[in-house]
């Protein structure tokens, strides 16, 4: 392994954070390097939102708190690496993470679009990604789609808000603004839930974060 990717490795494990799938650049990618990988890290949970809640970002009171964590922290660590940290957040313009994401071979369109990833399930989160210069080997998935015959996140939303054909946003909120959308509020959508991949990995309360910024 090389010396530079186990320091990193180190430093993202201290943040509670993991590689969650990578590819290796080329030049047509139009990234800082023209070399090397690129690496989607996200939480590592369920040791992430423990972590998390004791951060500064967290109890200020100001807006945005983990978007905001996440800069700051894997800022520091592409610094400490010789990487470029990139995020989901703060456009237009937006970095194609979904693409991204696909090209990892660890994440898939699930039946419903929303990503579905091999450990995490369609609790896949991505805090952002770092463009370093050495290769890192990253080995496929398989997608957890292929063996799940029943797959009920076709059948779990309570309304109805995600098929194949894509996601009505407005029905979706206007739904949990309802006494009856409580459950999705705090436990998290029902969908994500029904994966049965990665439910033992989110805890409610950081599902209750997510589902209060959404709305």
């Amino acid at each position: 392994m090389h010396t530079d990717q186990t320091g990193l490795q180190h430093a993202l494990a201290g943040a509670r954070l993991q590689v969650l799938g990578g590819f290796r650049v080329n030049a047509n990618d139009r990234l800082p390097v023209q070399s090397g990988s690129l690496l989607l890290i996200g939480p590592d949970e369920p040791a992430f939102w423990p972590y998390f809640t004791t951060s500064p970002e967290y109890t200020d009171g100001q807006a945005d708190p983990l978007d905001r964590w996440s800069r700051r922290t894997l800022d520091a660590i592409a610094t400490t690496a010789g990487a470029v940290a990139l995020y989901p957040f703060g456009g237009p313009p937006y970095q194609p993470f979904y693409q991204w994401a696909l090209r990892s071979r660890r994440a898939w369109a699930s039946p419903v679009g929303f990503l579905v990833h091999d450990r995490t399930g369609l609790f896949v989160s991505y805090r952002g990604a770092l463009v370093v210069p050495w290769v890192v080997e990253t080995n496929p998935g398989i997608c957890p789609c292929d063996t799940c015959a029943e797959k009920p996140c076709q059948t779990t939303c309570p309304v109805g808000a995600l098929t194949k054909d894509g996601y009505a946003v407005p029905t979706c909120k206007s739904y949990l603004r309802t006494s009856a959308g409580h459950t999705c509020m705090t436990m998290g959508c029902a969908v994500r839930r029904a994966c049965p991949i990665g439910q033992d990995l989110r805890i409610s309360a950081q599902s209750a974060f997510h589902m209060d910024a959404f709305l």
